[in-house]
């Protein structure tokens, strides 16, 4: 099927309920490397039930309505499909149990020539199902790399977050498992991009690559244990741009500059020496 845009603006999204347990949580905080140092207390928190923290990247998980680029009805070469941005607004902290749930709606279809592809916005609310609170705005970000050239509007790229020129005032290393696709993806996200080698060849890589939320999370990470001192409550609004896949086993350095309440950072991939998520921005309390 070929990609039709106006298929895209009018696909009815099901609304997506979701009862999540500890568990849950622990497994997510283990898909993003949390846990590796078991006798740090501070990290503990995350991967045992006493006292459960949960980490606010989770929350672009919560009531995810799966791998829909794949769906035929989109006309998408899903093979070619990456995250490239996400953006997470926290209302209020994620218990570490209940049911929430959320519709996805897309808001913006962009055509950035065939040689770059399609950019694809989509947002959903995620809410409380038993108290109705709203607890986080997810605003997504998707470049589909086969599906540019249809024709359409050529919008001005949203403009991104300001990186400093200066050293950054903070730097925290997080080693990934080479197994950290393999945990993460239990977690909800199934991309076979992820797990074939197969796949990932298909699509121009030398092997299967880390989830971009995967990245988000260790960065998020990153972000709580060194402007937060893990207190996730102060952890308000946070966003990014996917711009570089990492390898799972790679270790991630996340380079933060603070103003305030504001912080800037991005993430590298020390063994690839390249950068893998950009102009990120992050606020707290």
């Amino acid at each position: 099927m070929t990609f039709d845009p106006e298929k895209l603006w009018n696909k009815d999204f099901p609304v997506v309920q979701q009862t999540y347990t500890a568990k849950d949580c622990m497994l997510y905080a283990l898909g993003v490397g949390m846990g590796i140092e078991p006798l740090n207390e501070e990290t503990l928190r995350f991967v045992y039930e006493e006292n459960l923290k949960v980490l606010p990247s989770q929350s672009a998980m919560m009531a995810h309505p799966g791998f829909w680029a794949k769906e035929e009805d989109t006309g998408l070469d899903w093979v070619k499909v990456l995250h490239a941005g996400q953006e997470i607004i926290m209302h209020k902290p994620f218990p570490h149990e209940g049911t929430v749930e959320a519709k996805t709606r897309i808001t913006s279809v962009t055509d950035k020539g065939e040689r770059i592809g399609a950019l694809i916005v989509s947002d959903r609310v995620v809410s409380d199902v038993t108290t109705g609170e709203d607890i986080c705005t997810l605003v997504t970000t998707l470049l589909a790399r086969g599906d540019g050239g249809f024709g359409g509007e050529r919008k001005a790229t949203p403009k991104t977050d300001i990186i400093p020129k200066s050293e950054p005032d903070m730097v925290c290393d997080l080693p990934m498992q080479p197994r950290q696709a393999l945990i993460y993806r239990l977690t909800g996200d199934f991309n076979p991009l992820h797990v074939s080698p197969i796949v990932a060849r298909n699509a121009g890589f030398k092997a299967p690559i880390l989830h971009g939320l995967c990245t988000m999370g260790v960065a998020t990470h990153a972000l709580v244990k060194s402007c937060c001192n893990y207190d996730t409550s102060r952890f308000k609004r946070m966003r990014l741009r996917f711009c570089a896949p990492v390898y799972p086993g790679e270790t991630i350095r996340t380079e933060i500059w603070i103003n305030g309440n504001e912080i800037a950072f991005r993430c590298k991939s020390l063994e690839q020496d390249k950068v893998v998520i950009n102009n990120g921005y992050l606020l707290v309390e």
